[in-house]
C-alpha cells in the first residue's frame, strides 16, 4: 500500500533524476539508484530500514556525482608541476643517475602479480568498507551512523581541498606533461594493465566515468578504508581490522603503484579520514542535542525493533 511517506520518496526520486539529467545527463547508475532505493523502501520494512541506514553513503553519492557540473578547475588554477617538484623533492629515489618520484620508479619495476593485487585493492576501495557498514547495520546500528556520519565528514574535507587545491594526478604528466588540458577524461591509467591482461574493459570503463581527473590531492581512496578501519578497532572487531587494515595499506601502495596518486596524496587523504573521526567523534557527537537524535535514528533502523 502506497504511504505518504513512500509517494514523497518516488517525488524525490523522480526530482533527482530530472536535477541530473539538467546538469549532467542521466546514465545507467541513477536510474538503478532511483528504482533500487524506491523499490527497497516500499516492498518491506526492512527495506525501509536499510534505506535510512545508508541515507549518508547516499548524500555522498549525490554530492560526488554532482561535482561532474561543476569542474573544480573552473575555481583555481591546476598544480601540475608544483606537486609533481614536491614529490620528488620528499620522496624521490636515486636510480641510475636521476631521481625518481615513487610513480616513475614503480613504472620501471612492474611486474604481473603485482599488477592483480593493484586491481584487487583498488576495486575494493568502497565495497569492503560499505561491507563493514553492512555488517554495522546488522549488529550495531548505532556505530554505523557514527562511522557514516565520518565518513561523509572526510570526503566533505577532501571536496574542500579538491576546489581549494586542483591537482593533476601521476599519469597525467606521463601522457600530457605539465600543460593544462581542461575537460580531459578520466584515464585508468596503471589499472589498464589488469585489463589488458585479463582481457576485460573493467578499469576503463570506470575510470571513463571520474567525476573530476584534477581531483587527485587529497586521495580519498586513503581515507575510505582508513575510516572503516578505525570503527572496526574501536569495536573491537579484530577479524574486520585484519581485513581492513591489509587493505587499506594495499590500496594505499596500489594508490601510488598504479600512477593514480603520489604519496604525498595518500598522506592528505589520511589526515582527511584521521580529521573526520575527530571531528565526528569530538565534535559533532559531543552535542547531547545530536546524541538524542542519533539514539531515535539508531532506534528507527535497528532491525531488532
Amino acid at each position: 500500500m502506497m504511504t505518504k511517506d513512500k509517494y514523497i520518496l518516488v517525488a524525490l526520486a523522480l526530482m533527482y533524476l530530472w536535477v541530473f539529467n539538467s546538469l549532467i545527463g542521466i546514465k545507467g547508475e541513477h536510474i538503478f539508484l532511483s528504482v533500487f532505493c524506491v523499490t527497497a523502501y516500499t516492498i518491506h520494512p526492512y527495506g525501509k530500514k536499510f534505506v535510512f541506514a545508508f541515507l549518508i553513503f547516499l548524500i555522498y553519492w549525490i554530492i560526488w556525482d554532482g561535482m561532474k557540473a561543476f569542474p573544480n578547475y573552473l575555481f583555481h588554477e591546476v598544480n601540475i608541476r608544483d606537486l609533481y617538484d614536491l614529490e620528488k623533492g620528499i620522496f624521490g629515489i636515486y636510480e641510475a643517475g636521476e631521481i625518481l618520484t615513487p610513480n616513475e620508479f614503480f613504472l620501471k619495476h612492474l611486474c604481473a602479480t603485482c599488477d592483480l593485487f593493484a586491481g584487487l585493492f583498488y576495486i575494493n576501495w568502497v565495497p569492503i568498507p560499505l561491507a563493514f557498514g553492512f555488517y554495522l547495520f546488522l549488529k550495531n546500528p548505532n556505530q554505523l551512523l557514527r562511522f557514516s556520519i565520518c565518513f561523509l565528514v572526510s570526503n566533505i574535507l577532501g571536496f574542500i581541498l579538491y576546489y581549494t587545491y586542483p591537482a593533476a594526478p601521476p599519469w597525467y604528466i606521463q601522457l600530457h606533461g605539465f600543460e593544462f588540458i581542461p575537460q580531459t577524461p578520466g584515464n585508468a591509467a596503471g589499472l589498464l594493465r589488469i585489463d589488458a591482461l585479463l582481457d576485460i574493459n573493467l578499469y576503463k570503463g570506470m575510470y571513463e566515468k571520474s567525476s573530476n581527473v584534477f581531483a587527485a590531492f587529497p586521495s580519498l581512496h586513503a581515507a575510505y578504508p582508513l575510516v572503516a578501519f578505525i570503527y572496526s578497532i574501536r569495536n573491537r572487531y579484530f577479524v574486520w581490522s585484519a581485513i581492513l587494515g591489509f587493505f587499506t595499506v594495499g590500496i594505499w601502495w596500489a594508490a601510488v603503484y598504479t600512477q593514480h596518486h603520489y604519496v604525498i596524496d595518500i598522506l592528505a587523504g589520511i589526515f582527511c579520514g584521521i580529521a573526520g573521526w575527530l571531528i565526528t567523534e569530538y565534535a559533532i557527537l559531543k552535542s547531547d542535542k545530536i546524541k538524542s537524535y542519533l539514539s531515535a535514528y539508531t532506534d528507527m533502523i535497528s532491525l531488532k525493533q
